[in-house]
């Protein structure tokens, strides 16, 4: 786990539009224009690195609706969300210090001061409101068939009956293509590396790896149907495109891949440009017309730190607990069903 302390957000300018109808350049600096991205040894853009997400924890997906079609904040609002973090910060460093010296010979509030014992990495403040910039307001478009539960079928459960009421997080198979790039909780790596006509993506979370072939090649037989789907890549300018197909429907397109998953028929597209020698801005636009009634777009920039570790996502913990889960509510039957004979009290 590493843990980054939150300092001012940067805002990113959209370079071109990524679907119709948005714009997303109301308070951030101008990009500049003239900007060439390096390049590798056979000519491509150069965007091998590492490029982290965490400073956008806390940026929901979706923007509040008091902001409308807005999707960057104004300076009061910006600093609003600074104050805010610093109470934040200042709470959790308060209750550690508590823990510690509970959990320290001969009590007393002192000891090491170290960030507070739970999971979550800390974001930066961002002047950016919300991931989702299409459509305009910010939220998730209609869903086509809509049924209880807010999606197309259940995706985890809250029982534990089986193993299929777990998530694929839950089971450490897989966060799906946007979970694993999505910063949320910790090991919020991305890695990119190139080679003539490839490029492999790599997420540490879940320790998922694509290979993009860039050499024009059709997608895999239909019949094909993969977690993370058939990948194919093409330079559209200085701008990577992946286009995703062949997925199942069994993964989701929302944060640490929770939700209702999308259908085996959904394509997704991402964009990845270098917009500065330290900044990949990254978007995703996910088309399944049997989930969402119109395509809609996420965006964030990426910032580039090659000393970021990336570090082994072995994820044991989610197979033993799968056992116990199990077991556990198997064990808890009897006391219902002996609760529910015996009626109220």
């Amino acid at each position: 786990m590493q843990i980054r302390h939150h300092a001012a957000g940067i805002a990113i300018l959209t370079l071109t539009a990524i679907g119709a109808g948005f714009a997303l350049a109301q308070q951030p600096p101008e990009v500049n224009p003239d900007y060439e991205p390096p390049r590798t040894p056979w000519g491509d853009p150069d965007l091998q690195g590492k490029w982290p997400g965490t400073a956008m924890v806390g940026v929901p997906m979706q923007r509040p609706q008091d902001l409308g079609d807005r999707n960057w904040l104004t300076e009061a609002e910006f600093q609003e969300r600074v104050a805010r973090a610093d109470r934040q910060e200042a709470t959790d460093l308060a209750d550690f210090r508590l823990e510690n010296a509970a959990n320290t010979p001969g009590g007393g509030v002192g000891g090491p001061v170290s960030p507070p014992p739970h999971w979550l990495e800390r974001g930066e403040p961002q002047y950016q409101a919300g991931l989702i910039v299409d459509p305009i307001n910010g939220q998730y478009p209609a869903q086509t068939n809509p049924v209880e539960g807010g999606g197309r079928r259940g995706f985890g459960s809250s029982q534990a009956n089986t193993y299929l009421d777990r998530s694929n997080y839950d089971r450490c198979i897989t966060r799906g293509i946007a979970g694993s790039v999505l910063p949320v909780i910790y090991n919020n790596g991305n890695q990119i590396v190139q080679a003539p006509n490839f490029v492999a993506i790599r997420n540490e979370m879940i320790h998922e790896t694509r290979i993009v072939p860039l050499d024009g090649r059709p997608h895999v037989s239909s019949d094909v149907r993969m977690w993370m789907g058939d990948s194919r890549g093409y330079w559209d300018g200085d701008t990577l495109v992946v286009e995703t197909t062949n997925l199942n429907d069994q993964t989701s397109i929302r944060v640490n891949g929770g939700g209702s998953p999308i259908s085996q028929n959904a394509t997704i597209t991402e964009r990845l440009t270098r917009i500065s020698d330290d900044t990949i801005l990254y978007s995703m636009t996910t088309d399944d017309p049997e989930t969402w009634v119109s395509p809609w777009t996420l965006q964030l920039p990426l910032k580039l730190d090659n000393d970021y570790g990336m570090f082994e996502y072995a994820c044991h913990e989610g197979n033993y607990a799968m056992f116990n889960i199990l077991s556990g509510a198997r064990a808890e039957e009897p006391r219902g069903s002996e609760a529910a004979a015996a009626g109220p009290e």
